[in-house]
């Protein structure tokens, strides 16, 4: 999602010229272009995540519009305080944004994990998280994200790859149809469900992705599937506290939608104390290959 992110930045500065691009001494063969066409509105902030939002909410206080970009970890926890204090208090539209969200980094290790990052933006004053499917949905974001009047956090991975068409992106989308469980996930991982091998399992499951956190109504489409499926799963390459999970579960619960079952997927953190790929970090954590089929499987067919 890094080359579309960096294409709509271009094309956004097109259309207007308030933007300010931020970034940690990072980006390099994916921003040159950004870089060339922002000019004297590119900014490397070098290794000074905290210095580079304060510098950010002050350019938003001024009327431009910042977008921060770095690894996820470092935009996220790093200046915490910062974002906390100098752009979510004064409800600034400053744009983070992180890339390689969950276990994006893969064999660099936690220190370059995200896995409490949607979490950590949640519970900020006035944060809106923005999490795209596929490549698609990045110019879209983009965009929406241009015209939102509050802080932002844009969540970057390595974008799924969804067969058939999808509808624009949006809070909530529904995938695809399904028989017996409602699979609801956040982000790319929600690919993972196609690489499972097994067709009649897939057609059992009726899949929506979730855009925009918070989360605070459910369509009435999605109410009405839980209640006759009464099967829930939620699927999330992130902690299961403050994730999605905690989220839609505290949402059905004060909505008074009461699932049969309801199973939280969501990273594992490091059982083994090893490192590697995303992908095995997927599979350790039961969030792809054989363990999310068995799981499912489980849901499914009891």
């Amino acid at each position: 999602m890094r080359t579309e992110f960096a294409r709509a930045m271009v094309a956004l500065f097109d259309k207007r010229r308030d933007l300010v691009f931020i970034t940690g001494d990072l980006g390099y063969m994916a921003l040159e272009g950004v870089a060339e066409t922002f000019a004297e509105r590119f900014v490397n902030a070098g290794v000074a995540e905290q210095n580079a939002i304060s510098l950010a909410a002050g350019l938003a206080h001024e009327g431009h519009l910042p977008w921060v970009y770095s690894t996820a970890p470092f935009v996220v926890l790093r200046p915490y305080e910062q974002i906390r204090n100098d752009v979510c208090l004064h409800r600034l539209p400053v744009k983070l944004v992180g890339n390689g969200g969950g276990y994006g980094f893969g064999i660099m290790g936690a220190t370059h994990h995200a896995l409490e990052d949607v979490g950590a933006m949640r519970v900020l004053p006035h944060m809106r998280i923005y999490l795209p499917l596929t490549a698609a949905d990045v110019a879209q974001v983009v965009n929406m994200m241009a015209e939102d009047p509050v802080p932002n956090y844009l969540r970057l991975n390595t974008a799924a790859e969804i067969p058939g068409e999808l509808p624009a992106f949006a809070p909530w989308r529904r995938v695809k149809r399904g028989r017996k469980v409602v699979v609801i996930g956040m982000g790319p991982v929600v690919g993972n469900l196609y690489e499972m091998g097994d067709e009649d399992l897939l057609d059992d499951i009726e899949i929506w992705s979730v855009g925009i956190l918070p989360i605070d109504e459910i369509p009435a489409d999605l109410t009405a599937s839980i209640e006759e499926k009464r099967r829930v799963v939620t699927l999330e390459e992130h902690h299961g506290c403050c994730g999605l999970g905690e989220a839609l579960s505290h949402l059905l619960l004060t909505r008074a939608v009461f699932p049969e079952s309801f199973t939280s997927l969501h990273a594992a953190g490091y059982p083994t104390g090893r490192y590697g790929s995303q992908r095995w970090h997927q599979e350790e954590s039961g969030l792809a290959g054989r363990a999310l089929f068995s799981c499912l499987e489980k849901v499914v067919r009891g």
